[in-house]
């Protein structure tokens, strides 16, 4: 048996669907006992290995509910191009990295995060290849909808040439492609899972093209235990999970008590900065391409095959996780939960009929929202969905509608940090700007709230995942984003400390 004390520790109250808020400002020690909390209290009987709070904050153990783990690690060995601001640009920052750091004949080289929309210029194929000859160049979008390929790279992953982007199924099977590559994630997701808890990070759910129901036992073996994991498997893994008889929330075998079945995604159609996100009204053109701005976006699983996919889902005991960004699209995964009497969640969520904003709680289907993607939307929609903001990333009126929110970062869309998510949830601003859309701001309690996996306290029986905070997150005036994380322990074990 295992014992950790926490002494002194200052309760945040939080309120969410498990529980009450604690009462706020009380100080307790907590007692967890193999892996669970057990007791909370004030001066609690000494027993076991103790860790003194000081008085600090104490929160349960934040979860990102939407995370591309592959993608997510790779993020950190890759080209940065998230600040090109055109594709001369991010072509430059390419060539400078080739010409720093030659690669090995074969070896593909990665970028990440460029966002095209509203550039002046076009991302053509013919300007890597002469900033890159002969080298095999992957580029991924900052929305991870399109992808932008040399002629090399194009002919090692046997992608039909074109001399422009690739974009959605068809470059899903790129990402997928390059995922089986012999290489491994090991050490970037090592860093990842790292940074994480260093935010008050406990567990993730897992998105990426993958089979992580027999990707993640590998790695918990391998020593990469630093978070909980639901994962998530596409319908090409749908079959493979049937036959082993697993439904969402059992436990994995290999999982050490860290992995469970999570649910099966489908992408139902595209991206804003792809401009394949399927709307009920059509798109401004913006940018130099000015062509995929036309038209409403792309509805990429039909809704019968939709209604299809979630009906076995459900009827097998798996949750669904449909993405939707489109307000057209979010309408037909919504009819389809209400036709198949499937559980699960919308995923994105960001355009939204009003019509269709109550229809969340009704059904009983979650949003599992990103909110900082708004600081990188912001701009693009006000261009491309011109009229649409007030219903863009709406999460003042779900939350009203009495819809259960979840938030995450999509990562590496946006970076893995809760607190900037909580951030943009409240502030709805990154800049000098005021306030975009001000009257969709939620409080610093209810952004916390959709943040703690629905615990929202810390009391007997819950998971012995907690956080200490160096400064109370719902002052007047806290600045979330720079919220000092001390330590994050996940079943009692320290993932993170500076103490």
């Amino acid at each position: 048996m295992t014992s950790l004390l926490v002494r002194r520790a200052r309760l945040v109250p939080v309120a969410s669907r498990r529980g009450a808020p604690s009462p706020g400002g009380a100080v307790v020690d907590v007692r967890v006992t193999d892996g669970r909390v057990v007791e909370v209290g004030p001066r609690l009987a000494a027993g076991g290995e103790e860790l003194d709070a000081d008085g600090r904050w104490l929160v349960p153990g934040l979860w990102d509910q939407h995370v591309h783990s592959s993608q997510w690690a790779r993020s950190f060995t890759r080209i940065d191009l998230t600040t090109a601001r055109s594709a001369a640009d991010a072509v430059e920052t390419v060539r400078a990295a080739v010409a720093a750091r030659p690669p090995a004949p074969g070896a593909l080289v990665e970028g990440y995060g460029f966002r095209d929309a509203l550039w002046p210029d076009l991302p053509t194929t013919t300007a890597l290849d002469r900033a890159a000859p002969g080298v095999a160049v992957v580029l991924v979008s900052g929305d991870v909808h399109c992808g932008w390929l040399s002629t090399a790279a194009m002919r090692q992953l046997r992608v039909a040439p074109r001399d422009g982007l690739v974009r959605e199924h068809e470059w899903f099977d790129v990402l997928a492609a390059i995922g089986r590559l012999p290489q491994s994630d090991d050490d970037g997701l090592r860093a990842a899972m790292a940074a994480a808890a260093s935010r008050g990070v406990v567990g993730v759910a897992d998105m990426e093209f993958a089979a992580n129901h027999r990707v993640w036992p590998e790695r918990v073996a391998a020593g990469l235990d630093a978070l909980r994991v639901r994962t998530g498997v596409y319908t090409d893994d749908l079959d493979d999970v049937l036959a082993a008889g697993l439904r969402t929330g059992d436990p994995l075998p290999g999982g050490r008590g860290l992995l469970t079945m999570g649910p099966v995604k489908v992408i139902s159609d595209g991206a804003l900065n792809t401009r394949t996100a399927f709307c009920h009204e059509p798109y401004t053109a913006v940018g130099a391409d000015a062509g995929a701005g036309a038209g409403h976006g792309e509805q990429t699983v039909p809704p019968a095959e939709l209604r299809e996919l979630m009906h076995r889902a459900a009827g097998a005991g798996l949750a669904t996780a449909v993405h939707a960004i489109g307000d057209a699209a979010v309408t037909i995964v919504l009819d389809a939960y209400e036709a198949t009497g499937a559980r699960g969640t919308v995923e994105h969520a960001q355009l939204v009929a009003a019509a269709d904003v109550p229809r969340f709680a009704s059904l009983g289907v979650a949003a599992s929202v990103q909110p900082a993607h708004l600081l990188d939307d912001r701009d693009l929609v006000e261009a491309a969905w011109p009229g649409r903001a007030e219903r863009t990333f709406p999460l003042r009126h779900l939350l009203d509608a009495g819809t259960e929110l979840r938030f995450g970062s999509d990562a590496p869309v946006a970076p893995l940090d809760p607190w900037l998510a909580m951030a943009a949830a409240v502030t709805r601003t990154a800049d000098e700007r005021p306030a975009w859309t001000p009257a969709q701001c939620l409080t610093p309690a209810e952004a916390l709230a959709a943040s703690t996996d629905g615990w929202g306290t810390v009391a007997p029986g819950h998971p012995g995942d907690l956080v200490l905070l160096d400064a109370d997150p719902l002052a007047p005036g806290a600045d979330l984003r720079t919220t000092p994380v001390a330590a994050t322990l996940l079943a009692g074990r320290p993932t993170h400390t500076t103490l």
